[in-house]
């Protein structure tokens, strides 16, 4: 990065942090600290809770996903929509109304407090992994820039996201989101009109979707049913449904956003705001990545995307031989691209279907070729994380780098400030008040909550130093999601619609969703889209059938 890069991002980092803190002072209450004093307008929390989904991890990763494996991953959010309509309808009104801190605070009020503190302990393992996994995007961006160690880089963005987020607490959060979301749909913008402007005088924008196309790069709708598949309409609409309904329905993270509503009408407009926004959005960000990979058909992509990586295996015995196969595969594709588009204007279908077939098996010499490159480092290492950022760094000009750069880091730490917030709010209000020290101060609750942000902060930052295991980021978020995300939702649907179950099945079917997951997990093959369903559908199961048999002489419960 040049000077004016540098001047560009820190300049906008110091605004958003004393913006932040600005909208937030008074927090001085635990109701201040944690809900913001249920003041917040239904524009600012639909922009933060898509703030949040549109953190770092939206910019890297979702843009190397459709660089790699084409835009099937919008299919994913398919189901949203749906869910966001069916939460309006029953846990908007429910959690309003009950007057509680958190999503589980409420399951007490309808269960019993072991059914609260079992959902609250899965929360909690779940979002602090999820916090680490997105407190780990800002090192891959210092990595490209600068060269560090992950590791170090993670320390020191956790170390400025525990003060951001101990200081200013869920309103600082809020505000803070709704300009770095302005910002942050500016740059993608600015990125799609780069990756456009950049390519070849007789590339035009028509020539690029058509070559991003034919190289399976805008798959973005699949009607094929395959249980494997992790990305389809049927994986999408019903396992994505099931995910969006337990993230935005029982995650604490996103239910604490709508809980600091105005009135319900407010909070409903925010979820219905990201139903209408979310998937133009995320195709728009997917479509960007497919852009980034036509200007890659006719400018040579690096053999490997991580720099330091690249440096270290130069000095690989089996690297040149590597890299000369990357360079042949590489220049095959290129002309193989060319021959493509001079084919697009024949009259001979034939001649078009061989450009084609030529076009696409050179793309997959290439893939092979990067694949052997990746090899070097480990089976288990992949660049995809580094592909946005790359061209990002290497090809925008002087002042968009730094303002690229700048929408990244503040999109990360807000999006781990508001997780690590919602972390402090759950074992605060469901943890420490109900079972630990329940007739202190409100101040002594304050300071606790705090403390508890402190502690989550360090805890997401030592889980952040493995995510370079984990390939593409936004597919472990989501993974790691799912592996909790059935069992939660299978619990809040005994809550809302089945009276008659009582404790017992509550927490056994919750246990048994969750076994059930981890089985699917590790004996299956099926995506994990599917988790969610799976394990919704047994703690219902379950839950109804233990009800049956334990808790017929318990008085049913409002």
């Amino acid at each position: 990065m040049r000077p004016l890069d540098w001047v560009v991002m820190f300049t906008w980092l110091t605004f958003i942090v004393s913006y932040g803190l600005y909208r937030g002072r008074g927090s001085t209450t635990v109701n201040k600290y944690l809900l913001a004093g249920k003041s917040m307008p239904w524009y600012a929390m639909g922009l933060s809770i898509m703030a949040t989904q549109a953190s770092a991890i939206t910019f890297i990763s979702t843009t190397g996903q459709s660089y790699t494996d084409g835009m099937r991953f919008v299919q994913f959010y398919f189901g949203l929509p749906i869910a966001m309509v069916i939460l309006c309808a029953t846990a908007v009104p429910i959690f309003h109304r009950a007057n509680v801190y958190t999503a589980y605070e409420y399951l007490e009020h309808r269960f019993d407090a072991k059914t609260r503190a079992l959902v609250s302990g899965i929360f909690l393992i779940q979002r602090g992994l999820a916090a680490g996994l997105s407190l780990y995007a800002p090192a891959v961006v210092l990595s490209v820039i600068l060269g560090w160690p992950d590791r170090l880089t993670t320390v020191m963005m956790g170390a400025l996201v525990v003060t951001y987020t101990s200081l200013g607490g869920i309103k600082a959060v809020t505000w803070a989101d709704v300009q770095q979301m302005m910002l942050i749909l500016c740059g993608l913008v600015m990125a799609l009109v780069m990756a456009v402007h950049l390519l070849p005088g007789h590339v035009s924008f028509a020539n690029a979707v058509s070559l991003a196309g034919a190289a399976g790069k805008l798959n973005a709708v699949n009607f094929h049913f395959d249980w494997n598949d992790r990305y389809n309409v049927w994986s999408g609409l019903i396992g994505g449904m099931f995910l969006m309904l337990a993230y935005f329905g029982c995650d604490q993270s996103q239910v604490q956003r709508y809980l600091t509503g105005k009135s319900i009408e407010q909070s409903r407009l925010s979820l219905i705001f990201n139903a209408v926004a979310k998937i133009p959005m995320q195709f728009f960000i997917l479509f960007i990545g497919a852009m980034v990979f036509v200007f890659f058909i006719f400018e040579r992509p690096p053999v490997l995307f991580q720099p330091v990586e690249l440096a270290r295996v130069r000095s690989d015995p089996r690297f040149p031989a590597v890299e000369k196969r990357y360079e042949q595969a590489f220049a095959n594709r290129k002309d193989a691209a060319e021959q493509y588009l001079q084919a697009k204007t024949s009259a001979d279908p034939a001649l078009k279907q061989a450009s084609v077939e030529r076009y696409q098996s050179a793309q997959r010499e290439l893939n092979d070729a990067h694949l052997a490159s990746e090899h070097l480092v480990g089976k288990d290492f992949h660049d995809t994380n580094y592909i946005f950022l790359s061209f990002v760094t290497r090809y925008l000009p002087t002042g968009m780098v730094g303002l690229i750069i700048a929408v990244i880091f503040s999109a990360a730490m807000s999006s781990t400030s508001g997780e690590i917030n919602s972390l402090a709010t759950v074992t605060v209000i469901d943890i420490y008040r109900r079972h630990v020290n329940k007739g202190a101060s409100d101040h002594h609750y304050l300071m606790a909550s705090r403390w508890a942000t402190v502690f989550w902060g360090l805890y997401a930052v030592g889980f952040a130093q493995y995510g370079r295991n984990f390939g593409a980021l936004i597919e472990a978020v989501n993974i790691v999601g799912s592996l909790f995300y059935g069992g939660l939702l299978g619990v809040f649907v005994l809550a809302f619609f089945f009276k008659s179950v009582g404790p017992n099945g509550a927490f056994f079917g919750v246990v048994a969703g969750e076994a059930a997951i981890f089985a699917a997990n590790l004996f299956t093959k099926i995506s994990f889209l599917w988790y969610n369903v799976v394990g919704c559908v047994v703690v219902i199961v379950v839950g109804v059938a233990v009800s049956r048999a334990f808790d017929r002489k318990r008085p049913q419960q409002a």
